[in-house]
């Protein structure tokens, strides 16, 4: 079982999920996002993450000029895509940038599943998300949730993460219904938009290692950009 906290904006929410053994810490990039960092802010964050902990860089649509500028800023070990990147983009980015990717794929109902293979193809991961309701201003971190008995039995040829309204309180059912191996928190630890508790990733993690069984905490990236 391995754990992302996304949205992380401080050195302190870094030391909060590292040391609740989180695998993955994910940095945004998207200015409508209230937990968006500009790059200095985050050069400096980065620099909290120890080696082994997993960097991702969230972008929505960003184009090759600002996902460059965020590459050759900040040491980075995988991009997670969370706009409306078509199977091509994707895979443009992949090959321009020698990172795995992880694309996020909104899901509300069971026809939404039909794009994952074609994404799957191109992309080292998946991450399953809850649709962004029509009058969101985010693609993500709007703390809704989806049924996860879509997903029960389910697997495709890449790792896959679920995200989309966890909480410590409902993600060990998450897991159990899903199956799922890895999962993303980022406003189900939050105390207000941007600002993470660290009681509430300490006790995220807790609950998700537990459901899935325990473990040791990621340490690196395999070839499929799976954190190890």
């Amino acid at each position: 079982m391995r754990v992302k906290i996304c949205g992380l904006r401080s050195r302190a929410e870094v030391r909060a999920a590292v040391t609740a053994g989180a695998s993955y810490g994910g940095l945004v990039f998207f200015p409508r996002s209230p937990r968006h960092l500009p790059l200095g802010d985050a050069r400096w964050i980065v620099q909290a993450m120890p080696d082994g902990f997993t960097r991702v860089a969230l972008t929505v649509n960003a184009s090759n000029e600002n996902l460059d500028r965020i590459v050759e800023t900040i040491p980075l070990d995988m991009l997670q895509l969370h706009g409306a990147e078509t199977p091509e983009r994707v895979a443009e980015i992949r090959a321009r940038y020698g990172l795995p990717v992880m694309k996020a794929i909104g899901v509300a109902e069971e026809q939404d599943l039909a794009v994952l293979p074609d994404y799957a193809r191109v992309a080292d991961q998946i991450l399953i998300d809850a649709r962004a309701p029509k009058d969101a201003a985010l693609p993500g971190g709007n703390g809704v949730s989806f049924d996860w008995r879509l997903l029960s039995g389910r697997r495709w040829s890449v790792p896959w993460m679920l995200a989309g309204g966890l909480t410590p309180s409902n993600v060990a059912e998450a897991i159990l219904t899903t199956g799922a191996s890895q999962v993303d928190v980022s406003s189900g630890v939050e105390i207000a938009p941007g600002y993470k508790d660290p009681r509430l990733i300490a006790a995220f993690t807790a609950a998700a290692l537990a459901a899935g069984g325990g473990g040791p905490r990621g340490s690196a990236l395999d070839g499929s950009g799976v954190a190890v």
